[in-house]
């Protein structure tokens, strides 16, 4: 197995428990489990292969399923072991997001051979899984905290495809990238990295907008 088809799975398998951990904490059964577990896993690469317009990964090969299941239900019977259930979700999450991001680029470039379209389905795959498992399991979004999230998705898409078009052999420019990504997350969970936050102007009173 190559890198990059190994980090594919490893994607899978790491959103697939941070679903399956999201189900935990609101004390879900075991079908709650298998659902958000496979929504969160196959959400992003789904979404990717839509847009591509090719046909679905989970479609074209059931043994991604096969990784859900089995996770969701590794986690049903072990998430009451982990102490800090949110905390966890959150590293994996960071562990998936570093994964995917890479896949997804690597899969953007092979599909189009477009840099740009690279970046956009690199974060595209990263990101979608982790948005829908927080809708559905109504916790506070990913891209509503404070610390970087999406950004870190980019950074890795994009030191992969500038690797690639540099003539890095495939494996050694996906390694290279998801390290970028697991750093840029993985320093803003540990440090709190953020961008400073928008910050209105207060409204100008009815007279200063007078025109004479």
């Amino acid at each position: 197995m190559n890198l990059l088809l190994f980090l594919d799975y490893a994607g899978i398998a790491v959103f697939a428990a941070t679903g399956g951990l999201a189900a935990s904490r609101k004390q879900l059964d075991i079908i709650g489990f298998l659902f958000l577990a496979g929504v969160t896993a196959i959400g992003g690469g789904t979404f990717r292969d839509l847009v591509l317009d090719v046909p679905v990964f989970w479609i074209a090969n059931h043994n991604y399923l096969l990784v859900c299941g089995v996770v969701a239900v590794a986690v049903f019977f072990g998430a009451h072991l982990v102490e800090s259930r949110y905390r966890l979700l959150l590293w994996l999450d960071a562990v998936g997001l570093s994964a995917y991001c890479v896949f997804g680029a690597y899969k953007g470039l092979e599909v189009t051979g477009s840099p740009v379209i690279a970046v956009v389905t690199g974060v595209l795959t990263a990101t979608f899984g982790g948005i829908l498992r927080d809708i559905l399991a109504g916790e506070a979004s990913v891209l509503l905290r404070p610390e970087i999230y999406v950004t870190a998705a980019l950074a890795g898409s994009v030191v992969y495809v500038l690797a690639d078009l540099g003539g890095s052999p495939a494996g050694g420019a996906a390694l290279i990238a998801f390290s970028m990504a697991f750093f840029v997350r993985g320093g803003a969970l540990a440090y709190g990295w953020t961008f400073p936050p928008y910050k209105s102007r207060p409204g100008r009173a009815p007279e200063d907008t007078h025109t004479r």
